[in-house]
């Protein structure tokens, strides 16, 4: 009971193509009051599957986020996004030469060099690009079990009534993690879908204070994330960064206002090992 109580306690507070016809999101309606979270354990722990998880199993160079703590589990809210595969070939090139000049860059993930892919073009698309991205919309943060059912029905509630927009990721952009021990090369929304997207932080940051979760951080800054490494080379990488994206628009490669586009289709939120649909956005 102490643990729903705190549940409820007060707290402290990722083509160039046309866009096309799809309509902006409508004015915000009210939403019906908030239900009461579940009173009882609905499921045993291992239900969900691996307690707390945050980490590869075989990944052992990967920090975790919180420590584990018997019958937590990592909850993560989240928009998937896919690069579409026109400018894929592109953003390959890039991500090449960045590996090269920083060999100790892995795929997002797992523990791959991507300086070992360097030589195959192919697989180094297929494995560094090929893959499901993130844009976070909260904290990675641990739940109790209890609470699982009570936070995926109030995010279901908030963000059931989104329509479809359009994401721009129009900037590389290096990021490092709160405790600075890991470094992130990532893709930016700076522009297009900015403004949609902190609607929803917005409204995940609502659930999370009620069930007494940390919310995101003040100042979001919605991204991707396509490589990492151990430790911070923040300066270093971003020196990097730099200087590919002057010679790739000085010989018309990527563009410098846009990487790639593409369409908001819903979001999800992973707890342990199980991934809940929070929001499916429907083909106009």
């Amino acid at each position: 009971m102490d643990a729903l109580r705190a549940s409820y306690g007060e707290t402290s507070s990722d083509s160039d193509s046309d866009p096309g016809p799809f309509h902006e999101p409508g004015p915000a309606q009210s939403p019906p009051p908030l239900p009461p979270p579940p009173l009882s354990l609905i499921e045993p722990p291992n239900s969900l599957g691996t307690p707390d998880l945050l980490i590869q199993r075989h990944n052992p160079n990967r920090v975790r986020s919180f420590p584990h703590v018997e019958g937590n589990y990592a909850l993560h809210v989240y928009i998937p996004v896919t690069i579409p595969s026109t400018p894929r070939k592109e953003v390959t090139l890039f991500l090449k030469r960045v590996a090269t000049a920083v060999p100790e860059l892995h795929v997002v993930d797992v523990d791959i060099p991507l300086s070992n892919l360097i030589k195959d073009e192919q697989k180094f698309e297929q494995v560094v690009l090929g893959k499901e991205f993130h844009v976070s919309l909260g904290r990675t943060v641990p739940i109790r079990v209890h609470q699982r059912d009570s936070v995926v029905a109030m995010l279901r509630q908030r963000l059931q009534s989104h329509r479809r927009y359009w994401i721009d990721f129009n900037k590389w952009e290096v990021f490092v993690n709160d405790d600075r021990t890991r470094t992130f090369l990532s893709m930016e929304v700076t522009a297009g879908g900015l403004a949609e997207i902190k609607k929803q932080i917005d409204a995940v940051n609502e659930v999370y204070r009620l069930h007494n979760l940390p919310e995101f951080y003040e100042d979001p800054r919605p991204h991707i994330s396509l490589a990492w490494t151990v430790g911070d080379i923040s300066n270093s990488l971003k020196k990097v960064i730099g200087e590919e994206m002057k010679r790739h628009v000085a010989v018309g490669g990527l563009s410098h206002k846009r990487i790639f586009t593409c369409i908001f289709g819903g979001i999800s939120c992973k707890i342990g090992n199980k991934t809940f649909e929070v929001c499916k956005v429907q083909e106009e």
